[in-house]
């Protein structure tokens, strides 16, 4: 059997609404009509009560307050007056008019005022087929007068009043759940909008068209970061499909000269009669392998591009003069003729250390390629700002706003060896650890590039303790 929870969980958001709305407005109606109904109760109760007494105490002073006065009275009077009138004794001893048919109830309470321990009763009474409001006040010594009234009028009239407050609650609540269901439809088209859109982008994820902006609430707010999320998205897959453009774009023409140079292989090892020399063959096999690293080069550095967050990237507290450090000495290894001239200050910071020497590298091989043979490498690291100025010709001022683009390379880079990717990698890094890289001319010739790796700003609750003995 389904729960209420559950069948509730089921209805749509707008039914959910004007479900709210009509349960309210019921709560309230309800509140309300119970109000009002015991406030007319009580009244009609109070004045009918008032009445009696009056009546009853000026029977008493109209000298009915004997028996032998009492058995005068017109019945026809009383039946007139809709009442029954009695005298109790403080005995028990009940005296009425003569032809009545029928006594008020007696009971304690009407004793209680006739042996002078009340001054007065009210109470409803019940007899066989009638209910009563009966009153009593004090007569001759001994005696109470009793007057009691059907209260048949009273009942019908408060049936009736009932009757009206559950029809008018129940065309409330019918009132209020279609006011709800229209004010929810009117105030969720926007998120009506919103769903369509996310259907629509998850039933055919090429359309990424955004979705109108109505007002400046909420929902607005909500819509227009829907509408952004859209664009990221957009954006983000143009620029893989422009890297997938890019990269078959690069990788053809090395897996071209690849395939040439195998074929040449191939053709002069079923040749009977060899047409390279040894010489001719080595150089070609060099060729080959040459191409080889290049393309496994290049591989790698369109699948770092390719990730958001590369898998088993480390976080960690770090000094990056360390990591310029290290990076400096693997450009020492390749045995470039190139003079480094270093001057690293301390920086702690926190981030990936292998993707931050991964960036140092790639800048300073840039500054290596494009330096002239026995040149000078400035490598400056202060208040966590690494400049490396080389003595290469320098960027032209259309080239800058472009070295740092996936396979961009100047009509000068074309005929040196490399795939445009190594600052793109620098760019990428940055990005992921909130720092800044640039590039501009350097005052006298050459390039200036400037990588700023922002502190570690964690308070020192946040930062993990140092290993014993560390």
């Amino acid at each position: 059997m389904t729960s209420p929870a559950t069948a509730f969980g089921r209805l749509s958001l707008r039914s959910r609404v004007a479900l709210l709305a009509a349960a309210a407005v019921g709560l309230g109606i309800a509140a309300a009509s119970v109000a009002a109904y015991i406030t007319v109760s009580n009244q009609l109760y109070a004045n009918r009560d008032a009445n009696l007494l009056v009546r009853a105490n000026a029977a008493v002073g109209s000298l009915l307050g004997t028996p032998d006065q009492l058995k005068g009275v017109p019945v026809e009077a009383l039946r007139a007056a809709d009442v029954n009138l009695a005298l109790v004794r403080a005995d028990w001893e009940v005296y009425g008019p003569a032809g009545q048919s029928t006594a008020p109830p007696i009971g304690r309470p009407e004793v209680a005022v006739a042996q002078g321990q009340r001054s007065q009763s009210i109470r409803t009474a019940q007899t066989q087929d009638t209910e009563y409001r009966v009153v009593a006040v004090p007569a001759q010594p001994g005696f109470a007068l009793v007057l009691a009234q059907p209260i048949r009028d009273v009942e019908r009239l408060l049936d009736r009043l009932g009757l009206v407050l559950f029809l008018v609650g129940a065309l409330g609540m019918a009132a209020a759940a279609a006011a709800g269901l229209a004010i929810a439809r009117a105030g969720l088209r926007p998120v009506a909008d919103l769903t369509a859109g996310a259907e629509r982008v998850a039933g055919a994820p090429d359309r990424l068209d955004p979705i109108e902006v109505r007002g400046h609430d909420e929902l607005a707010r909500l819509a227009t970061s829907f509408n952004a999320m859209l664009a990221a998205l957009a954006a983000s897959r143009q620029r893989q499909q422009q890297l997938v453009a890019d990269a078959g774009h690069e990788l053809r023409t090395p897996l071209t000269s690849l395939r040439t140079n195998l074929d040449l292989l191939a053709q002069d090892d079923a040749s009977q009669v060899r047409r390279l020399g040894p010489g001719e063959r080595k150089e070609l096999l060099a060729d080959v392998r040459a191409q080889v690293e290049e393309l496994s080069g290049l591989v790698q550095d369109v699948i770092e591009l390719a990730r958001d967050d590369p898998p088993g990237a480390q976080v960690e507290p770090l000094d990056f003069a360390d990591v310029c450090e290290r990076a400096i000495d693997r450009v020492r290894r390749r045995g470039t003729d190139l003079t480094l001239d270093v001057r690293l200050e301390p920086w702690p910071a926190y981030g990936d250390a292998t993707a931050l020497e991964r960036a140092v590298t790639n800048i300073l091989d840039n500054a290596a390629k494009w330096s002239l043979p026995g040149g000078v490498v400035t490598v400056r690291l202060h208040d966590g700002e690494l400049r490396v100025i080389d003595q290469g010709p320098g960027i032209s001022e259309a080239d800058l706003p472009h070295v740092f683009d996936r396979f961009y390379r100047s009509s000068a880079a074309r005929q040196l060896p490399g795939s445009g990717l190594g600052l793109a990698i620098v760019r990428q890094v940055a990005d992921r650890h909130g720092a800044t890289v640039t590039a501009q001319a350097a005052d006298d010739c050459g390039t200036l590039v400037v990588f700023r790796l922002p502190a570690d700003d964690r308070s020192p609750a946040e930062r993990p303790a140092a290993a014993p003995g560390g």
